[in-house]
């Protein structure tokens, strides 16, 4: 039997790398899914691979009057939700010293305050036995070069979810957080894009990674499934790597 048949679940930045992969594991397993994204070509896209009768929003998980209005909508279209994967993020190479407002607030905005309120804006839709997912990051609990603000963002969602897992004591409802390492997505070729030195940078990775590779977004999707399911049903403000050995040695 599907892990997730009868499962109302929804996933934030669905439309690419991690969240696009694990809506397509999460279709598979039975879910009826609802994806979140900022940009409708590419949740256009996604909705063809995903399948499932699947249904796109577009929305600015930072915007809180998007997250009224996605909300609005999953509840007439769906009347609950049992998983939400708060997975939307992003972030900036920029070292100390180089830190702009602008790159500063745009990743605060997105990855934390965006984070916060698509999960609590989503509670009076979820009941006991729900799951909330959150992407969280190795750099969480790393030092990284130039990579500072996102690494801050990422450490606010792991206390969140433990602080969380209190406040929703007595409700049935469990959070945890899911920490990739390095994965091979649109977003992180973006970022390192934009450094000039992608390929030095990708290289030093493997280098300190013991399984030697970059991850693949499907291998993540395995684990937000875990999470997803009642299989994870005794966990509740814990965090799960998925990151090639590389914060745990």
């Amino acid at each position: 039997m599907s892990r997730l048949t009868g499962k109302i679940a929804v996933v934030t930045g669905g439309n690419s790398g991690i969240g696009l992969a694990t809506a397509i594991r999460f279709a598979a397993e039975g879910a009826q899914v609802v994806i979140v994204g900022r940009r409708q070509e590419e949740l256009d896209k996604a909705v063809q691979l995903i399948g499932h009768e699947t249904l796109a929003i577009q929305g600015d998980i930072a915007n809180l009057q998007d997250l009224d209005r996605i909300y609005e909508q999953i509840k007439a279209a769906k009347g609950r939700i049992d998983v939400l994967f708060a997975n939307a993020g992003l972030g900036d190479f920029q070292p100390i010293g180089s830190i702009t407002e602008e790159s500063f607030d745009r990743t605060f905005g997105i990855n934390v305050k965006g984070t916060l309120f698509t999960v609590q804006k989503a509670l009076p839709l979820m009941q006991q036995g729900g799951s909330i997912i959150l992407t969280g990051s190795t750099t969480g609990t790393m030092g990284t070069p130039a990579f500072s603000v996102y690494s801050a963002t990422k450490a606010a969602l792991r206390n969140f979810a433990r602080s969380w897992a209190l406040d929703l004591k007595g409700t049935g409802i469990r959070v945890n957080v899911l920490s990739p390492g390095p994965i091979e997505t649109p977003g992180l070729d973006l970022a390192l894009s934009t450094t000039g030195q992608k390929d030095a940078i990708v290289d030093s990775m493997v280098e300190q990674l013991p399984l030697g590779r970059i991850g693949k977004p499907e291998e993540v999707a395995a684990a937000a499934l875990f999470l997803a399911s009642d299989e994870s049903s005794f966990m509740t403000g814990s965090e799960m790597f998925v990151d090639g050995g590389l914060a745990q040695v």
